[in-house]
């Protein structure tokens, strides 16, 4: 289905009233990087030390993980994030989740899910992941977080530069397809596969370089 979104080039949403609410909605890459990356060493290093899984195990799983990741990721964005209800109150959710980056596509401080939610998330995620897994979520948790650093980092990446390599070129332009064409389709971010897989990759779909630019941030003047 083709869509036609309204991009505002300057400012951001207000999500709440609450001035306090609505800085906790905030963050830079580098703060959950900080947050996590020290986790997720110490996770695979307990996974060996304390239970005793030999190194190529945890790695192999932590890959793994990482590449579960993108599944997950594909899911999320296609069926949580643009999730179509008449309930005002799923609507709302929506729009904090994600709605809030297609209408302000320039605001980089909401690309990432902010330190406080995130670690309630990521608690629950552990607490699921250890149900059915045990032991070996000391080694498939890290993997899964990784992923999903990867993922922001990718995504604020494509809205801050052009593609560094020729061949990230249909990942840059699935995603800007994405926003400004079709939000049914492109739903990969740090990865594609899942679009080919599925079948909602965009095919012999030109860019509009303009309109691609409108998603990009504004370069700050020197």
């Amino acid at each position: 289905m083709q869509v036609e979104t309204k991009v505002k080039n300057k400012g951001q949403a207000r999500l709440f009233e609450s001035e306090y609410l609505e800085i906790l909605t905030k963050t830079h890459p580098l703060i959950i990087w900080g947050m996590y990356l020290p986790l997720i060493v110490w996770s695979l290093f307990y996974a060996n030390s304390h239970y005793g899984y030999a190194w190529s195990t945890v790695l192999l799983t932590f890959v793994g993980a990482i590449f579960f990741w993108s599944f997950a990721e594909y899911v999320l964005h296609r069926f949580v994030f643009h999730m179509v209800s008449e309930s005002k109150a799923i609507q709302r959710l929506t729009y904090l989740l994600h709605g809030n980056h297609h209408e302000y596509p320039r605001d980089r401080q909401r690309l990432f899910m902010p330190p406080v939610p995130s670690l309630i998330l990521a608690a629950v995620l552990f607490a699921l992941h250890y149900i059915f897994l045990r032991n070996a979520t000391f080694m498939f948790f890290p993997g899964f977080i990784l992923g999903y650093l990867i993922y922001g980092t990718m995504h604020y990446a494509i809205h801050a530069f052009n593609p560094p390599f020729k061949w990230m070129k249909p990942l840059w332009r699935n995603h800007h397809l994405h926003h400004y064409k079709d939000h049914d389709r492109g739903f990969g971010v740090s990865s594609s596969i899942w679009d080919h897989i599925f079948g909602t990759f965009f095919v012999g779909v030109e860019e509009d370089k303009e309109k691609a630019q409108e998603l990009m941030f504004e370069k700050k003047a020197k």
